[in-house]
């Protein structure tokens, strides 16, 4: 859509509602050079995604990215998982060992337990399918309860952080 819609012109809206960051999922890395002449000249970030995949690979888009790096949790399509990836610690100390940016890990990533695993080694935790979930199980009266999700989320996390200070 993005392309569709005109790259230049996307990004100027970007710019117009106050857009910092953007996370274009099913782009591949290949085609990140289309895109971010019109994010640079918007003043948009462009965040590189990195999946377990080989090491020159990861090594390769760690040396390029800006702002942070969306640390894919397992291959496939995002959505709550009951098991993630094991490698994606690895994944984040062969990023460290390139560029000292920050590391949020998303796709499946659905209960606090999770998250509070996650933020063992990562900077940040991202969670999409859950909420979409509970949204569409109360519409318009879900916010009382996205809140209570991310409340419990949040805990999960910040426990996590302040154990290891």
């Amino acid at each position: 859509p993005i392309f569709t819609y005109g790259t230049e012109r996307f990004m100027e809206n970007c710019q117009t509602v106050g857009v910092d960051v953007l996370i274009v999922p099913d782009m591949p890395y290949e085609e990140k050079q289309e895109l971010l002449p019109d994010c640079l000249k918007y003043g948009v970030t462009l965040i590189s995604m990195i999946a377990p995949t080989s090491q020159q690979r990861i090594r390769m888009i760690a040396s390029e990215a800006q702002g942070f790096i969306y640390c894919v949790s397992s291959m496939g399509v995002t959505g709550m998982r009951q098991e993630l990836s094991n490698n994606v610690e690895h994944m984040i100390k062969s990023v460290k060992e390139v560029k000292d940016i920050p590391c949020a890990i998303g796709f499946g990533i659905s209960t606090p337990e999770q998250a509070k695993q996650m933020a063992r080694f990562a900077d940040g935790v991202i969670v999409g399918s859950a909420i979409v979930n509970i949204i569409g199980q109360y519409g318009e009266d879900c916010v009382p309860h996205v809140m209570e999700y991310v409340r419990g989320m949040n805990k999960a996390t910040k426990q996590q952080y302040e154990k290891q200070q």
